[in-house]
């Protein structure tokens, strides 16, 4: 297995599949990137490996591949990473750049959660269990990102739900938070 490692001046996540997504912009100035948000999604609800959450975050979603689909036109929205079922990591944003994936969130009395976090999609739902690939990619992904970013503790690696509790419910109570912290312990 490669070990993964952050190109700091790129942004990047290396060797991860690079998608450009325009769902992003600057972070505000002096932003320092404290946090992981870990999330889930899958493209229909409840279906995996489709291709549809890329095409999402790119922006080129078929509208009339599926009759969810014309409910999230509307949105406009990215994570800097996604973690498929096999464990295939692919970015969409730099980490120097905001990704959409917080929305309106606040931690710790703090606001703007996409201004000083890094997001992390993982192909599920909230009520399958995520693959054991998926953990074990997403704690060697969040080692790389204490590494290259000290500020990211384990107390700041949440869930969506721990930043807009009254919106979100991912990565949803299947998620196994005990397992994830001692794979990084």
């Amino acid at each position: 297995m490669k070990t993964l490692k952050t190109q700091i001046n790129a942004g990047l996540l290396v060797p991860a599949h690079y998608l450009a997504s325009s769902h992003c912009d600057e972070r505000p100035e002096g932003a320092v990137i404290d946090m992981v948000v870990v999330h889930g999604i899958s493209l229909p609800p409840g279906d995996f490996g489709t291709g549809a959450v890329a095409a999402f975050f790119c922006g080129n979603l078929d509208l009339t591949a599926h009759a969810y689909y014309p409910t999230i036109a509307h949105l406009r929205v990215s994570s800097h990473l996604f973690i498929d079922r096999q464990g295939e990591v692919t970015q969409f944003v730099p980490f120097s750049k905001r990704a959409w994936h917080a929305g309106e969130s606040s931690f710790q009395g703090r606001n703007h959660c996409n201004d000083f976090s890094i997001g992390i999609e993982l192909e599920g739902t909230d009520t399958v269990p995520y693959a054991p690939v998926q953990y074990e990619k997403l704690a060697q992904v969040v080692r790389a990102l204490m590494q290259a970013y000290p500020e990211i503790t384990q107390e700041r690696i949440v869930g969506h739900s721990d930043i807009a509790p009254a919106r979100k419910t991912d990565p949803g109570p299947v998620f196994d938070w005990t397992y994830l912290r001692r794979m990084l312990t």
